[in-house]
């Protein structure tokens, strides 16, 4: 496995070079009515560095371009939702289409996600650290 350092490293340089796919949707979730928490984005976690995190809902958000279409990466994002799953978050995916077409969409599924359901009041979240 990678160390720590060299993942942390890895996501800094990706939190630099973010694609226009990926400012678009961060500008996004800032907007996002989540009052005591907030998404993280390219966090690494266990041996995958994933694009943007909620802690307080161990939620992941993965943004797929089209070569997420090929089939050896579609092996390894598959491979590596399951592993995640496993470790209790829960991976949802959109493609970059999906951002530039129907950002409102995307960001009601995200509340949904997070909140429960459209209608739910957005009530303050906490990060609680599991050990």
């Amino acid at each position: 496995m990678v160390s720590t350092a060299i993942r942390r490293a890895a996501a800094k340089k990706l939190r630099a070079n973010t694609t226009p796919h990926e400012r678009v949707l961060w500008r996004a979730l800032k907007e996002l009515p989540i009052e005591g928490t907030h998404f993280r984005r390219q966090v690494p976690i266990g041996p995958y560095i994933v694009d943007f995190f909620c802690p307080a809902k161990r939620l992941i958000i993965e943004l797929d371009g089209g070569h997420h279409n090929d089939d050896a990466t579609a092996k390894h994002d598959s491979e590596r939702q399951a592993w995640l799953e496993q470790e209790g978050y829960r991976v949802i995916r959109f493609w970059n289409s999906d951002v530039t077409c129907d950002l409102k969409a995307v960001m009601e599924r995200i509340y949904m996600e997070v909140h429960g359901s459209l209608d739910a009041e957005a009530l303050p979240l906490k990060h609680h650290r599991r050990r």
